[in-house]
């Protein structure tokens, strides 16, 4: 019988040979749990028996793999204390020392039998050929003779599997399980049909699996790896395009009047132009709203290229025709800059009101937070009942209890990527099925939208306002860039301007050395800042006076804001000129572009200084971004490049950080033609009746979210 791949994630591990109490627990550290579990814990290289290097071979300074036995091993302490392991290991010719410092475990590891792969560059010491530190595959260890000859039983090809020396599971021991497991599914059911697989050029799915585990040749690896990225990204789409139109299909949401007075007026008060992209995003929002399904779109902007305004617009349309509108923010803080922002935007806006002297009242917001007193909080419930309040900003607050609007007809989620998709179905319950738009600063690659936010239509901002000065950014590695960055924090505060400085902690920790902020501020206000007016902000200070900190700063009584990322998003004071960004090389490059949008609102010149010294390839990646772009669609695509879609992704939407072997944006071809090969199965077959393996295959991997959508 031919084995699903929900059948086979109801079979424990522990039930292939070999797989005994301890292993078991050993492989479940590792996230293993069943036989699916651990044939998709596919291998990370292959190791070619017929291109490996002799030792006798090699030359000084070169890296390469040697595959070889350990004939010798022993451990001892050095003068200063560290660990100090050297063994010897012959490849049937030649020996080779190798030296492993600060891994104590390597004696355990390395048993005089064990046989092995040796990657490292070659030296000498003392006359004798070396390698120091290299990294290790183990293929057998010593003790275990069963687990001998593993080149002969692959052929040529061996493949290195992910390991765990922490949990002590070697490639060995993996691929042996493996090769149960394969061994006793021999076939996988297949969920494509044959005309797929041709069209696109994909071995079936028995191939695919026995390919990527038990390669022959790297042609069978290749095609088996490209089948299974297929796979995961048509997962994925399946869930996305169904979900897309189960909203449009099955619910029916409130036809706006998108032409009215109120919107007209909030526009003509503007003090500013609209940008052609704001004016577009508008455009398509409004069309939205007046149709009979309810809306949901993704508003994409970078910072400062005015999301607020587009989304203030969607929330008077629902104004003008008699509903309410409601904003989310992820922090207090955000929600707080937010209800203040809009107070400013619309002041001096009226609705009609029938109830009224003079037919009409102030459009009236409000702010409900977690610092909502009780009293109050019961107090705008009852106004909100009653339809007196016209827009409510808030935080997490307003999704929990049962927040009685009286028609609540459109919802704005801001930094959409920190809520989740329960978050988002709660706003949806309120009211008769609302308007949403999500909104974020941090802009993410095409591809990756299509991943992320599937299920939504987006409009982009890429447009800045004119007369925005491009921030410049430097990096300031070493004494001397660093007096450089605050000497110019100094001379903008003397010009009666503001700056932050921003450190990746809020206390000090023995185990990283990364300035806190609490630290920061104390040795800053006694040193390079003794003459200023300095404040300190980070997540952990209690809600009061992280407000009061805010006020006075936003307000001019501070000339210094040392804080941690609380500032990250949302935080608007014009008058900031000068960001410092202390270890600059412990932040993702998203956030760091976020911080640096925190200075230049008011249209002047500004600077961003990157204080740090990036000791990984990663790390100098994303100082050179920085420095070289201001962008941040170009960065988002950047930071995709570096860090890679599971990273990028993080906890946004459940199942999208699950992508075993699909890489963004090296895989952007095979999202958009498993897209296309989502929409025309959902098209003959809206509920996969006809496609159940495929209709289980999504659920399990995107859960609840989805599994309704197949109930036909």
């Amino acid at each position: 019988m031919a084995r699903t791949l929900r059948f086979l994630a109801g079979i424990p591990v522990s039930e292939l040979r070999g797989c005994g109490t301890k292993l078991e627990g050993r492989l479940h550290e590792m996230g293993i749990l069943t036989v699916l579990d651990l044939l998709e814990h596919y291998p990370r290289r292959y190791l070619d028996r017929r291109k490996r290097a002799l030792i006798a071979e090699l030359a000084l300074g070169e890296e390469a793999t040697v595959i070889a036995e350990v004939t010798k091993v022993s451990g001892r302490r050095t003068r200063n204390r560290r660990a100090l392991v050297e063994a010897t290991v012959y490849d049937g010719a030649s020996y080779l020392d190798v030296t492993f410092f600060n891994q104590a475990w390597r004696e355990r590891q390395l048993q005089p039998g064990t046989e092995a792969a040796f990657f490292g560059k070659l030296d000498s010491y003392r006359g004798r050929r070396r390698m120091t530190n290299p990294v290790v595959d183990v293929f057998r260890r010593a003790d275990d003779d069963d687990a001998g000859q593993l080149g002969a039983k692959t052929g040529v090809i061996v493949p290195v599997y992910p390991q765990s020396p922490k949990a002590q599971v070697d490639t060995w021991q993996i691929q042996r399980l493996v090769n149960e497991a394969l061994e006793r599914a021999k076939e996988f059911a297949d969920p494509v049909t044959e005309p797929v697989l041709d069209a696109h050029d994909l071995v079936g799915r028995t191939g695919a699996y026995f390919g990527i585990h038990r390669p022959e040749t790297d042609d069978e690896w290749k095609g088996a790896t490209r089948r299974l990225v297929f796979d995961e990204f048509l997962r994925m789409q399946l869930g996305l395009v169904a979900r897309k139109r189960a909203l449009e299909r099955d619910r029916l949401g409130i036809r706006h009047v998108v032409e009215g007075a109120l919107v007209d007026n909030f526009h003509a008060r503007l003090p500013f132009d609209l940008t052609g992209d704001q004016r577009s995003a508008i455009g398509e929002i409004l069309a939205d709203m007046a149709g009979p399904a309810p809306t949901h779109r993704l508003l994409q902007g970078d910072v400062g290229s005015g999301k607020t305004v587009v989304a203030v617009t969607a929330l008077l349309a629902a104004v003008q025709g008699g509903h309410q509108g409601a904003l989310m923010a992820p922090t207090a803080v955000l929600a707080e800059q937010h209800f203040l922002s809009i107070s400013r935007m619309i002041d001096g806006l009226t609705v009609a009101s029938e109830g009224t002297l003079m037919g009409d009242r102030p459009v009236r917001l409000e702010l409900l937070t977690n610092r909502t007193t009780t009293t109050r909080r019961r107090q705008l419930e009852a106004e909100l009942a009653q339809g007196l309040v016209d827009l409510v900003v808030g935080t997490h607050a307003l999704l929990y209890g049962e927040l009685p609007f009286a028609s609540l007809g459109a919802v704005v989620v801001d930094e959409q990527h920190r809520f989740g998709v329960e978050q988002r179905a709660l706003l949806r319950g309120r009211g008769e099925e609302p308007d949403v738009l999500v909104m974020t600063a941090t802009p993410i690659p095409r591809t990756a939208a299509m991943l992320v936010y599937g299920d939504l239509d987006r409009s982009e901002l890429r447009e800045m306002p004119p007369g925005r000065i491009p921030i410049h950014t430097e990096l300031a590695s070493g004494d001397r860039s660093r007096s450089a960055a605050y000497d110019r924090l100094r001379h903008e505060v003397g010009e009666g301007r503001q700056g932050y400085v921003v450190c990746p902690l809020v206390e000090g920790s023995d185990k990283l050395e990364a300035k806190a902020a609490t630290e920061e501020y104390e040795r800053l206000s006694g040193a390079e800042l003794a003459d200023l007016r300095v404040g300190l902000l980070h997540g952990q200070m209690p809600a009061r006076d992280k407000e009061a900190v805010m006020d006075a700063f936003r307000s001019g009584e501070l000339d210094v804001l040392v804080a941690t990322t609380v500032i990250e998003v949302g935080v608007d004071v014009p008058n900031a000129t000068v960001m410092i960004v202390e270890d600059a090389d412990r932040f993702g490059l998203a956030q760091l572009h976020q911080l640096r949008g925190r200075v230049g609102r008011g249209g002047g010149a500004a600077w961003c200084y990157l204080v740090a010294e990036p000791g990984t390839p990663e790390a100098e990646a994303r100082m050179t971004a920085m420095v070289d772009s201001t962008d941040g669609f170009l960065l988002a695509e950047r930071d995709l490049e570096i860090r890679g879609a599971g990273e990028v992704f993080g906890e946004r939407q459940s199942g999208f950080s699950d992508l075993k072997l699909g890489r963004l944006p090296r895989d952007e071809p095979v999202v958009l033609e498993t897209r296309a090969e989502a929409e025309a199965i959902l098209d003959a077959d809206p509920h996969l009746s006809h496609h159940r393996q495929l209709a289980e295959e999504v659920e399990d991997l995107l859960g609840d979210a989805v599994e309704f959508l197949f109930k036909s």
